[in-house]
C-alpha cells in the first residue's frame, strides 16, 4: 500500500502565504511525476503545478509567478509554496503521485486526502 499525507492548509488572508507538504510511504520503489490538483466548490479538479524526476515543472496560468513546486525525493514529499494568496485560490488541496510499487514494479497514480485551503479577509 501507498499512502500519501498532506499538511499545510489553512485560513489565509489575501496576499499571505502557506506552504503545502505532502509525503508518500509504504510499498514506493520509485516516484516518477509528484504535484497537486485543486477543487473548489461546484469546479472540477484543476491541476495546480507538477514535478517530474526530471526535467521542467509545470504551472496553471492562474498561479505562475505565486506558487513554486519542489520535491524531495530522498523523503518521497512534494511542496508547494503558495504566496500573494488570492480569494479565487480557495479550495481542497490534493497532492498526486505516480509511483512504481516495490512489490510488482507496477505503476498507479496516488493520491492524498486533500487539506483546505481558505484565502479570505
Amino acid at each position: 500500500q501507498v499512502q500519501l499525507v498532506e499538511s499545510g492548509g489553512g485560513l489565509v488572508q489575501p496576499g499571505g502565504s502557506l506552504r503545502l507538504s505532502c509525503a508518500g510511504s509504504g510499498s514506493i520503489f520509485s516516484i516518477m511525476n509528484m504535484g497537486w490538483y485543486r477543487q473548489a466548490p461546484g469546479k472540477q479538479r484543476e491541476l495546480v503545478a507538477a514535478i517530474p524526476t526530471g526535467g521542467s515543472t509545470t504551472y496553471a496560468d492562474s498561479v505562475k509567478g505565486r506558487f513554486t513546486i519542489s520535491r524531495d525525493n530522498a523523503k518521497n514529499a512534494v511542496y508547494l509554496q503558495m504566496n500573494s494568496l488570492k480569494p479565487e485560490d480557495t479550495a481542497v488541496y490534493y497532492c498526486y503521485a505516480d509511483v512504481r510499487v516495490r512489490e510488482t514494479l507496477s505503476r498507479g497514480d496516488y493520491w492524498g486526502q486533500g487539506t483546505q485551503v481558505t484565502v479570505s479577509s
